[in-house]
């Protein structure tokens, strides 16, 4: 195989990000509506702002890596990050007729989100510049 070294790399961050998932699910458990999913919703939200920092450092900051980004973008936020979570919370509280959160946390994640990753190339900015870079 061609890229098994890459494909080692997004496994081995994909491992990572699970298992940091799974804690922070673990310590705030969701008990479906009329709950609101604060572990989803904070590893989500976090995930974006990460990944916007992560990217202004690969793109702009650190040059070319072969690892960095497959590593940490794809597999340890892509582990780290549940778009399936979100999704099946979505369709619980759809199913038991919790329409109104369903609407904030369906909205709010996407809107949180896009916030997060722009803030977190914010954040690569003001630490790049600060820095002397």
């Amino acid at each position: 195989m061609r890229d098994l070294d890459v494909l080692t790399a997004i496994s081995l961050g994909g491992v990572c990000g699970a298992l940091g998932r799974w804690g922070i699910e673990a310590a705030i458990p969701w008990n479906g509506p009329p709950d609101f999913p604060w572990a989803t919703f904070a590893i989500n939200v976090s995930g974006c702002l990460l990944i916007g920092l992560l990217m202004w450092f690969v793109l702009e900051v650190w040059g070319p890596s072969r690892y960095a980004r497959p590593f940490l973008g794809i597999g340890v936020l892509g582990g780290f990050t549940t778009f399936s979570t979100y999704s099946l919370e979505l369709r619980d509280m759809l199913a038991t007729d919790a329409v109104v959160l369903a609407a904030l946390y369906a909205v709010g994640t996407v809107l949180a989100g896009l916030l997060a990753v722009r803030v977190g190339a914010a954040i690569g900015q003001l630490v790049t510049r600060l820095g002397g870079r």
